[in-house]
């Protein structure tokens, strides 16, 4: 009866709270508290926690001391344009003006040459080191020279050269290459030959040399290397073709005078002196002799020369103009890939102011 009045008012029996449900709260609450002290552990490690020699350490920032030498520090971000803004191009090497003044081989060591050139307003003098009738104007120490007499005799001789060009005076020396009246006369099978197997001629009655020979090539190449180790400033090729001056149609035809091959050899040539000088002397000019045909047409088909050929090799182009304005012949070899700074004009008195020339009078 008790129970039932106690229904009537609204309670129901007590039953209050269950044991295990108050342990299971408390699991859940300590192990979240551990799952997000774990959490913080990690972020922290991650981020101050470094390995040294020593092992794993903890370097909280808020530490003093000196920075751990094992440690890398992060270096600053550089940020580097994707399109830079171009470098200024080098400031091109001026262009050596030349005004040459031939001078007599007794100015090689008579000490009149700077005088003698200053005289005639030139500023560099040149010299007949293998003139046209074979000789040498120093003393050579190539087998063929000395054997065919060709070779200066005068001991000093070189020592004065050397003293010359050791000065301030900028020298020339001019080399006839194939055009040599001594040695196809002391070796005639040097030379460029007639139907009769004698030694060919020009107008001027002098002999040739055969640029076909490599012998012949070798022994002109060897000069300009004796020229250039004399001190010599530039090496001037000269009469450095075939010959067109004469009766050609006397000279014998063959494999030592094949005209379709003449370009090929004389350009082949020009190369073996310029490698041969850039091997021992790169600083040595070279310099080629041409004439305004050859600029006119780019090409001479007796002779073997072009201006390809020369362009190919030369620093600069030696010519004696008379109905070629300079300034085509300039351009003429702006277009064989030269700069057209490198023409030479040649004459009997000086040229014009600031240009290239040569006071060389015809023979």
């Amino acid at each position: 009866m008790l129970s039932m009045r106690y229904r009537g008012y609204g309670y129901g029996a007590y039953r209050g709270r269950s044991r295990s449900q108050t342990v299971l709260k408390v699991i859940i609450v300590i192990l979240l508290i551990i799952l997000i002290a774990v959490a913080g552990s990690y972020v922290v490690l991650e981020k101050f926690g470094v390995y040294t020699s020593d092992g794993f350490q903890l370097k909280l920032p808020f530490e003093g001391g000196a920075k751990d030498p094992n440690v890398e520090e992060s270096q600053p971000l550089v940020v580097v344009s994707a399109d830079p803004e171009p470098s200024a191009s080098p400031t091109p090497e001026p262009v050596t003006t030349i005004q040459a003044v031939k001078l007599p081989r007794s100015a090689l060591s008579d000490g009149t040459a700077a005088s003698q050139v200053q005289a005639a307003g030139g500023s560099a003098a040149l010299f007949d080191m293998k003139a046209d009738d074979g000789t040498l104007g120093y003393v050579s120490q190539i087998a063929l020279a000395t054997e065919t007499g060709a070779s200066a005799k005068d001991a000093a001789l070189n020592e004065a050269i050397r003293t010359l060009n050791g000065g301030d005076l900028y020298t020339v020396a001019r080399v006839s290459c194939f055009r040599d009246n001594t040695v196809p006369y002391e070796e005639p099978t040097m030379g460029v030959k007639t139907y009769k197997d004698y030694n060919w001629r020009d107008n001027g009655n002098v002999r040739w040399m055969s640029p076909t020979s490599a012998e012949v090539r070798q022994y002109v190449t060897d000069v300009c290397l004796e020229l250039a180790g004399l001190g010599f400033d530039e090496i001037l090729l000269d009469n450095s073709a075939y010959p067109t001056d004469g009766a050609l149609v006397n000279i014998r035809p063959g494999d030592a005078y094949d005209e379709t091959q003449f370009e090929t050899i004389i350009t082949a040539f020009y190369a073996q002196v310029k490698a041969a000088l850039n091997a021992q002397y790169p600083d040595v000019k070279l310099s080629i002799v041409t004439d305004e045909g050859v600029l006119q047409n780019g090409s001479n088909s007796e002779s073997g020369q072009s201006l390809a050929g020369m362009a190919a090799s030369a620093d600069r182009v030696w010519a004696r103009l008379e109905e070629l304005p300079a300034v085509e012949g300039r351009n003429r070899l702006v277009a064989a890939g030269m700069d057209g700074s490198s023409l030479v004009t040649v004459g009997s008195q000086a040229g014009a102011a600031g240009e290239n020339w040569a006071i060389w009078p015809e023979d």
